[in-house]
């Protein structure tokens, strides 16, 4: 999971009855929520850097659990990056302070949502919850059989102060969300601590996220209030027809993990995974065996996840996959043509001033992107970026060159789009040698 909980939606159809389970011992972890703040008051008692990191150190980060040696590795979390983010949004945390404590509140309801979820699919495995105070990267996460809980930002709630950040995420997430979401938020991660194989496509990541969703429902008996689920619902029917044309291609911006750039409600695409596997569900004749199904899928076999679809009835008058892919492919725009020579030519003259890349398609005048290359900066030439010319198709760059030198450098997608808004289809790595 990428995002905390936001909005509402209706329940997911049918649920199982419950059956008899051996009751599995689930462990919840809340001791690295009190140790922050003993870290944090400590922080604060003193201007001095060096002791506030110390006091950070020795008060959190060295007492901290598993969860929380594990939550730092996948989120490149440090002593360091805590104090400066204390010192920085002193106005957030003291806003958020109490509803992170109040999640030791929330323990009991945390099991008995696993334990209803033991009970709809009995191949369970055991696994651990921490919750934790991040350092504002993510709230929640899983690795192997623990869950990871950023807890300053799965609790945060429409009251909490961003007013300290300068973009929209925060804000956004913390729009619809109350502390009741955190059983539902945990519920959902636990779910994807059960999961196969990682995928690459939209497709595969929207099934992925929306699987967790769709259990935890079915495993909290009532429906999760979540912002995306409810818009999602409210227009169904034109994001399944988009979703249709994009869900083979990597490209997840409009869909996925978008919460400071959504252009209406973000994670979209979770309401997308949750509707095909509702889809799913509705046609089954065997809902245990579906929601196996369900959780047990290999997200890393595409031809795993495209049977499922299929299966789920979701789009009955089928695809054609490859004029789908060939589709999008054409929305990307290309970089078509090096100037005043061609790409990986031998005999440049050193006194070039200036190169010219050229598009197929006009590109949003104010993006721009360069890197070396992996052969490092001695080989990279760039002096000046120029900019567009006024109809967007070529970008000019100043250059410096040494006679008889390599150079290279990397155009890199991330910072040319198209003026309708599609990065580069892939990096292009400018190559040539002067004479």
């Amino acid at each position: 999971m990428k995002r905390a909980f936001l909005g509402a939606c209706g329940l997911a159809a049918g649920v199982l009855p419950a059956t008899a389970q051996k009751a599995a011992a689930q462990t919840v972890f809340t001791a690295d929520v009190d140790h922050f703040w003993q870290a944090y008051d400590s922080v604060r008692s003193t201007p001095d850097p060096a002791r506030q990191l110390a006091f950070m150190q020795r008060l959190y980060v060295d007492r901290g659990s598993a969860g929380l040696a594990a939550f730092m590795k996948a989120r490149n979390y440090s002593a360091a990056l805590w104090v400066e983010r204390i010192n920085k949004y002193p106005k957030f945390w003291a806003s958020v302070r109490p509803n992170t404590l109040a999640v030791k509140t929330k323990t009991k309801d945390i099991e008995r949502g696993v334990q209803h979820l033991r009970r709809l699919y009995p191949e369970l495995k055991d696994g651990q919850m921490y919750f934790t105070v991040g350092a504002l990267r993510s709230g929640g996460t899983v690795d192997g059989t623990m869950v990871l809980i950023g807890t300053e930002i799965a609790t945060g709630t429409a009251r909490t102060d961003v007013s300290e950040f300068s973009d929209k995420w925060l804000a956004t997430v913390f729009q619809h969300q109350s502390l009741d979401n955190v059983v539902a938020l945990n519920v959902h991660e636990y779910v994807h601590t059960q999961q196969r194989g990682e995928g690459t496509t939209l497709l595969a990541n929207s099934l992925h996220e929306g699987a967790c969703d769709f259990v935890a429902e079915l495993a909290m008996r009532q429906p999760l209030r979540v912002a995306y689920l409810a818009y999602g619902a409210a227009h169904e029917a034109e994001l399944r027809a988009k979703f249709k044309q994009e869900m083979f291609g990597d490209d997840q911006r409009d869909w996925l993990y978008n919460g400071a750039s959504a252009r209406t409600v973000a994670d979209l695409g979770y309401f997308m995974g949750y509707a095909i596997h509702k889809a799913y569900y509705s046609q089954a004749k065997d809902k245990r065996k579906a929601i196996k199904d369900i959780i047990e899928l290999d997200y890393s076999q595409p031809e795993a996840v495209e049977s499922f679809l299929k299966q789920s009835g979701y789009y009955p008058e089928g695809w054609d996959k490859a004029a789908l892919v060939a589709a999008q492919q054409a929305r990307y725009p290309v970089l078509t043509q090096l100037l005043p020579f061609a790409n990986g030519a031998t005999n440049v003259d050193p006194a070039v001033r200036q190169l010219v890349l050229q598009f197929d398609r006009a590109m949003d005048l104010q993006g721009r992107s360069f890197a070396p290359s992996e052969r490092g900066q001695e080989y990279f030439p760039l002096k000046n970026p120029v900019g567009f010319s006024p109809d967007g198709k070529t970008f000019t760059l100043d250059v410096e060159l040494q006679p008889n030198h390599e150079y290279e450098f990397v155009v890199t997608p991330r910072g040319f789009k198209s003026q309708d808004g599609y990065p580069l289809r892939e990096a292009y790595t400018v190559r040539f040698k002067t004479r």
